[in-house]
């Protein structure tokens, strides 16, 4: 998607590149500083120098002792006089090649390797391995193929021959791919979001209502960088058009760059990477953990709150950036990274889970699968909680970072790596992929050309084989059923065919708002829970296909006082039968819960039927079906005396018995405060 290779951000290593050109100049001179140039390399060659002209080897000592002293201009004159002077000295023409593939003069410096390997290809071999990356990138796959094969033949270093053979996998990948393109037609987003700084690192709300994103702007007064990250936000219109970006307050800084985010589905939770100061130090009332660390900030209203770092375990010693929250409103994917003085040694994604408590649980880094021995970075896991997208370079593709997506296996296990395909990815670095809620459209950063400047966000429709799972979301407002005020409540929707809790979410205290994401095709119980109130229960079933329609719904909540009443919609039996199904357990934890922390509430458990068949008979099951919660709860503690039951058959129906939605509705457990 990008098509030339770009700068990173000055002092944010979150954004770092993998292929990060910084310019002949400065590369030659890390090169001598670290003793590790192909200058000193050469000069160790058994058996000295490949030419016995002493004119030439003058020359070459000459353009040897311009880089000492750090005169380009004059090596490279140098150099190229040592190359003239005889057709077959080989070391001139590595160190012209060298030069020149720093200085991005791809054709140039594979002429030189071709030079210096027709003369000995035995002499220096890594020249092979270099020339075949630049055949590689250039799209000459049977040459690279070729030359990465011959220095396998050659060499025995254990990294670069992983590096050829990474190479191979590569070339026979890109080969076959590149005569398969995919649908690929990028969209600017436009001068409301971009300008002519960076903007990179989309993150978006469930509704697709909200963008916030990160930009790189000028700011002289920060030293030694002169430059600031920081996060922009841009809402849509009723047309649907990006509205013009505004800073992001409070999570901004003067002295700090904040980048890299991701949201909540609601838009109310904002994680993201914050890095230390030369000295180490975040300042202020900040703690860090490391040289990059995660923090999070919550949005009440219209205000977000002053960031707080995440802690042990989630950050450590080393550099945690780029993170995904996945639509439980717990899970984090996020990159860990080691850091050493030659650059990033390492790049994984980890993951973590926050507890019941509160705290998060041991990161663990996933499987071989997705990681691997080169980067990771720019992850995503998509609100379907099934499919994870990332950029790698450690999986067969087209060189530097591609873009691939991983679906998770019934196992609970990640599955093979897929790319994303030509020219979705290319020989240059793709990463900071979004994909929505909806899973049709997908967002991006690239400097390509016809942009405002620099890196632009772009959107695409995303082909079909790439999207994620259908999902749907639920927005919603909690309120006192009494007085109609919001009311803040923890909102939680179980998988009824597992029980296990599939997301969640808090509403916002000053409106009682909340959203929530949800696979399409399954079944889920909502219930929300707020101190003084009883909980509010919910079924919903979520039909499967493509896209889904939001589900809008009131949350009324009845305060804990003498008279109030609410149905457990999420209490299941078998048709004609009091026996308690597995699934209803959720649902009775919840009203346990209420019990205990309520330890003077008394209630009536009360059984209501439909009117299909006999009155008698539906009298007597619904008082049984009262008598089985009443037991289920008494069993988990609860004192008998503050819990009675009783059957009402059909003598009370909230909904007309005509219809089948109507009759469901009649059939319910209801919870009455006495």
């Amino acid at each position: 998607m990008n098509e030339n290779d770009r700068p990173t951000a000055i002092g944010a290593e979150h954004h770092r590149p993998s292929k990060w050109r910084i310019g002949a100049h400065r590369i030659l001179v890390l090169l001598l500083a670290t003793g590790c140039s192909l200058l000193t390399v050469l000069k160790a060659q058994p058996g000295g120098y490949s030419t016995t002209d002493k004119s030439a080897i003058k020359r070459f000592e000459s353009g040897s002792e311009c880089m000492r002293m750090q005169k380009w201009e004059c090596a490279e004159s140098e150099f190229s006089k040592a190359a003239e002077a005889d057709e077959r000295f080989v070391e001139p023409r590595i160190m012209l090649a060298e030069i020149a593939e720093q200085q991005g003069k791809d054709d140039v410096a594979m002429t030189r390797y071709r030079e210096a390997i027709a003369v000995d290809p035995r002499f220096f071999p890594i020249a092979l391995l270099h020339l075949a990356d630049l055949e590689f990138k250039a799209g000459q796959y049977a040459q690279a193929e070729k030359n990465y094969q011959t220095y396998l033949e050659m060499e025995e270093e254990p990294q670069r021959k992983a590096r050829a053979r990474m190479g191979l996998k590569n070339c026979a990948f890109a080969a076959k791919a590149i005569q398969q393109p995919v649908p690929f037609e990028p969209k600017n987003l436009g001068p409301n979001v971009n300008s002519v700084d960076p903007e990179y690192y989309p993150c978006l709300t469930a509704d697709d209502g909200t963008l916030i994103y990160t930009r790189r702007v000028k700011a002289p007064e920060i030293q030694p960088w002169g430059m600031q990250e920081d996060f922009y936000v841009s809402r849509r219109d009723l047309e649907g058009n990006w509205k013009g970006s505004i800073p992001l307050p409070v999570v901004n800084t003067k002295a700090f760059n904040e980048g890299a985010g991701t949201l909540s589905p609601d838009g109310r939770f904002l994680i993201f990477t914050k890095c230390a100061l030369e000295d180490g130090s975040y300042g202020g009332s900040l703690s860090g953990e490391g040289s990059c660390d995660l923090f999070i900030s919550r949005r009440i209203g219209d205000r977000w709150g002053v960031p707080q770092n995440l802690g042990s375990p989630v950050n450590s010693s080393h550099w945690e950036t780029q993170p995904s929250m996945a639509s439980d409103g717990r899970t984090i994917y996020y990159i860990r990274g080691s850091v050493a003085r030659d650059g990033i040694k390492s790049m994984d994604i980890w993951t973590t889970t926050m507890q019941d408590d509160g705290s998060w649980s041991k990161p663990s880094k996933l499987g071989e699968t997705i990681n691997t021995q080169y980067q990771e970075e720019s992850v995503q896991i998509h609100p379907d909680g099934n499919t994870l997208y990332f950029s790698s370079n450690g999986h067969p593709g087209f060189g530097g970072l591609d873009i691939f997506l991983s679906r998770k296996q019934a196992d609970g296990s990640w599955g093979p790596a897929l790319n994303l395909g030509y020219p979705i990815n290319t020989g240059a670095d793709e990463n900071s992929l979004l994909v929505n809620a909806s899973g049709d459209v997908a967002y991006f950063a690239s400097d390509r050309k016809g942009g405002l400047g620099d890196l632009d966000l772009y959107s695409f429709d995303l082909y079909p084989e790439a999207r994620p799972l259908a999902v749907t979301y639920i927005r919603g407002k909690v309120y006192d059923k009494v007085t109609a005020a919001p009311v803040e409540a923890d909102v939680q929707l179980y998988d009824v065919s597992t029980g296990q809790l599939a997301t969640g979410a808090y509403s916002d205290p000053k409106t009682g708002e909340f959203l929530v994401c949800l696979p399409a095709g399954r079944t889920y119980a909502l219930n929300a829970s707020s101190e003084g109130y009883l909980f509010f229960s919910q079924n919903y079933d979520v039909a499967k296909g493509s896209p889904q329609e939001p589900i809008t719904l009131d949350v009324p909540l009845s305060p804990l006082s003498a008279g109030s009443v609410i149905a457990l919609r999420n209490i299941f039996f078998n048709t004609a039968s009091y026996e308690l199904l597995p699934t209803s357990n959720a649902e009775l934890d919840k009203l346990v819960g209420l019990l205990k922390t309520n330890p003077t509430l008394r209630i009536e458990l009360g059984g209501h039927t439909d009117n299909v068949g006999a009155d008698a008979a539906n009298l007597t099951l619904s008082d049984q079906r009262a008598q089985a919660v009443r037991d289920f709860v008494i069993g988990k503690g609860i004192d008998a005396a503050r819990i009675t039951a009783k059957g009402y058959g059909e003598t009370k129906p909230v909904e007309t018995n005509d219809t089948e939605e109507g009759r469901a509705l009649n059939r319910r457990t209801e919870v009455t405060v006495l």
